[in-house]
């Protein structure tokens, strides 16, 4: 089913006739992927991540493709040694390692590097991103040698999972009624999502009475977000490797992202 709607959503154009039919569609979706992880957990195939106890003043998790320099930067950063050579999956579970900066203690996790469908459960995709949800900073290791298609991946990746990278929590409140059908109230002008799509998708959630409360202009997506409740939202510093094996032109290209 998360398929069918993927591909319905891909063929779909976007304009003003179908925005109500897409933002029904992510509802769907949003829930479908919620429905899937429970029943995961349940069942105990959800990944429970690597047993690594969190340890000092925050932990950072470094998450990337294979053979980006992970582990490289784990022995330039801290004095752990990690297993770094020139093929694919050299660390294939989670090494820990400190910096110390300004009296903090920093936990410094090098990861295996995950591959496309991760969020799905290929490699140990699963293992890895649920480290990345309980750590307090996502460090995303790249290769410069593939501009930004990389850093879109990975993203996409996390965001199955309801990670947000970079994004503030939407200050919104759904609040279920016994009647009255659903509420609107904004403190902001709204241009990203009317009344309409605002009960499209709340009946999609089976929420006939209810009282919105937006504190800003959100858009479906945040929108699905507050109602799911389930995301995490995570600061994410991105690290470019091989800088040496690009042009000045690409580098400077990816400067100014």
């Amino acid at each position: 089913k998360i398929k069918e709607i993927k591909d319905e959503m891909a063929r779909t154009q976007k304009n003003k006739a179908t925005e109500y039919h897409l933002g029904l569609l992510k509802a769907k979706l949003a829930k479908l992927r919620s429905q899937l992880t429970e029943a995961e957990t349940k069942t105990g195939g959800g990944g429970e991540g690597f047993e690594v106890e969190k340890l000092g003043h925050a932990r950072i998790a470094m998450i990337g493709f294979p053979s980006v320099g992970k582990s490289t930067m784990l022995n330039v950063l801290t004095e752990t040694q990690s297993e770094a050579a020139a093929y694919e999956f050299t660390t294939l579970t989670c090494i820990p390692g400190f910096i110390n900066y300004n009296e903090s203690k920093l936990q410094l996790l090098d990861l295996p590097g995950i591959i496309e469908g991760a969020a799905s459960g290929k490699g140990r995709g699963r293992q890895v991103i649920a480290v990345g949800k309980s750590s307090d900073l996502i460090m995303m290791v790249l290769d410069a040698q593939h501009g930004d298609a990389h850093k879109a991946k990975l993203t996409a990746e996390l965001e199955t999972v309801g990670i947000r990278l970079n994004q503030e929590k939407p200050l919104i409140t759904v609040k279920p009624t016994m009647k009255g059908g659903v509420i609107v109230n904004c403190t902001v002008k709204r241009t990203k999502m009317d009344d309409k799509m605002i009960k499209n998708v709340l009946a999609e959630y089976k929420m006939h009475n209810a009282h919105v409360v937006m504190r800003g202009d959100y858009d479906v997506d945040q929108f699905i977000d507050a109602i799911e409740g389930n995301r995490k939202y995570i600061k994410c510093l991105y690290v470019y490797n091989k800088i040496d094996m690009i042009s000045i032109e690409d580098l400077d290209t990816l400067a100014r992202l």
